[in-house]
């Protein structure tokens, strides 16, 4: 047999059964699960009050903030974890390269908090 289908059989295998199930689980769901539509099921539901006006109103700026700074947080993470898992391997300039990012990342949180962006009214 081919050593690259080898390699990718397990994969073929894997992508064939998450398709299967992706496409077979919301067919049984919608043909097997209960249906009794009423009146009150089918309106718009909205933590645990009745909907008034539209459903496209503009959201303040804060919640737009706390998203982006969450991001910004996970990026922190997402490079702070590997670089753990080098540090022997990278040497000085592993350190040297995180520190400066770090040192640039906390002026940056100093800033946020300054500004007052982390204050929730």
């Amino acid at each position: 047999m081919n050593p690259i289908l080898n390699d990718f059989l397990p994969i073929a295998v894997l992508l064939g059964i998450a398709v299967f199930f992706a496409i077979l689980l919301p067919i049984l769901s919608l043909n097997l699960g209960p249906k009794q539509p009423s009146a009150r099921k089918q309106q718009p539901y909205e933590s645990g009050m009745t909907a008034i006006g539209e459903a496209q109103r503009r959201l303040p700026v804060k919640f737009y903030r706390v998203a982006v700074l969450f991001i910004l947080f996970d990026v922190d993470i997402i490079l702070l974890v590997p670089w753990a898992v080098a540090f022997r391997r990278l040497g000085i300039y592993g350190l040297v390269a995180m520190l400066i990012f770090m040192v640039v990342f906390v002026l940056g949180d100093a800033w946020v908090w300054k500004k007052g962006v982390l204050e929730w009214e």
